[in-house]
């Protein structure tokens, strides 16, 4: 029996749509994975999710790679214990939950200058990364300040703040976003012929 244009092209998308909710998922696995490797520090603990949250946004695009670290929040306020200190819906309480938003905003922008080139150069991924750190310090800072001075009631000044969720930590994240940067120039290509 011979296949119609349409059929084929119809077969094409299905098969688009299956690998983007296959590599969605084995991204939310990574990021839950990398929550639990972490290293103590006092406040914030360092955890590899945001390797894998960079380069879900590097690898599958702004769009996807955000859907990815959303599956992930929903399925940890579900009460799935993927975050680092459990899961639950109570975990929006928790003064580091906005590292977690920051997490899926940083992913898409990420994703958005990242892939705005066909093949991007490692510079544009390395500013992609860490503009995509700000952005996950950014929104975790805040959401720390404003729970713990206003919810909870253990008061933080903006020195110990800006010590324990950014000085402490952001070392660390450095080294990943420079990781995630070789790691992006490497995988991209591959990964773009994969899909298409």
């Amino acid at each position: 029996m011979i296949k119609t244009n349409q059929e084929i092209k119809g077969q094409g998308i299905r098969r688009n749509e299956t690998k983007n909710m296959v590599y969605c998922a084995m991204f939310v696995t990574l990021i839950a994975a990398g929550a639990f490797i972490k290293i103590p520090i006092p406040v914030v603990p360092f955890t590899l999710q945001y390797l894998f949250t960079m380069l879900a946004g590097l690898l599958l695009g702004a769009k996807l790679g955000c859907l990815a670290v959303c599956v992930y929040i929903l399925l940890g306020l579900a009460g799935v214990p993927v975050f680092t200190q459990g899961g639950g819906i109570g975990y929006i309480f928790q003064p580091t939950f906005g590292y977690i938003i920051g997490f899926a905003v940083g992913a898409y922008v990420t994703g958005k200058i990242a892939n705005g080139k066909k093949n991007p150069g490692y510079m544009r991924l390395l500013v992609a990364n860490f503009i995509g750190l700000g952005i996950v310090y950014l929104f975790g800072m805040v959401y720390y300040y404003f729970i713990s001075n206003f919810y909870l009631g253990t008061p933080i000044g903006l020195w110990p703040l800006f010590l324990y969720c950014f000085l402490l930590v952001v070392p660390g994240d450095i080294v990943l976003c420079i990781l995630g940067a070789v790691l992006g120039r490497r995988m991209i290509p591959a990964i773009r012929a994969e899909r298409i």
